[in-house]
């Protein structure tokens, strides 16, 4: 689809240019916690719809890890205060929006569990992402014997509780049954 044009100055592109599409601090620091908990994954797995970050293919979970300005979190307000070349992003995010809804339905119609976390999510919360993933494929594997709690300050981030009669350990910075 063709953009507004865009109206830039040096800065904003040295900016721009510094800017990671894959691989992120986020996405590493979940792929790793998850590596670290015997997760065996792919990343950014073309093979699929929208390439997901991690795609965890023995279990058919797909996460993705979204930065908040490029996938629209909290869009509405968001829009509301753009300023420079507003007339491209918001046709480029609402695109990237749509494009993530698309990815979803393929996915979930393909019978895959799609995840989806915000980078700020990631950074602040990284175990309780980290059990929602592991909690995730337990569920799909029919071993479930955690609950979700939403405690976060934004409520679409689930929180993984243990229900007070499991005992768990922590092994690697993971959470194993004893």
């Amino acid at each position: 689809m063709k953009h507004p044009k865009f109206v830039t100055t040096p800065e904003i592109s040295k900016r721009m240019s510094q800017v990671k599409l894959k691989r992120g601090v986020a996405e590493k620091a979940l792929a790793k916690a998850l590596w670290n908990c015997g997760v065996r994954y792919r990343c950014n797995y073309r093979a699929l719809p929208g390439s997901p970050d991690i795609a965890i293919t023995k279990h058919k979970v797909a996460v993705f890890v979204d930065g908040e300005f490029w996938h629209g979190y909290d869009w509405e307000n968001r829009k509301a205060r753009l300023k420079s070349n507003r007339e491209y992003w918001i046709e480029k995010i609402e695109e990237n929006i749509a494009r993530d809804e698309r990815n979803n339905a393929m996915l979930e119609s393909a019978e895959w569990i799609v995840m989806r976390f915000w980078e700020k999510d990631i950074l602040k919360h990284l175990d309780s992402c980290v059990d929602a993933v592991l909690s995730t494929i337990s569920i799909r594997n029919g071993t479930n014997r955690l609950q979700y709690e939403n405690v976060s300050d934004h409520e679409d981030l689930l929180i993984v509780a243990e229900p007070a009669d499991y005992q768990k350990t922590v092994k690697n910075g993971c959470r194993h049954d004893d």
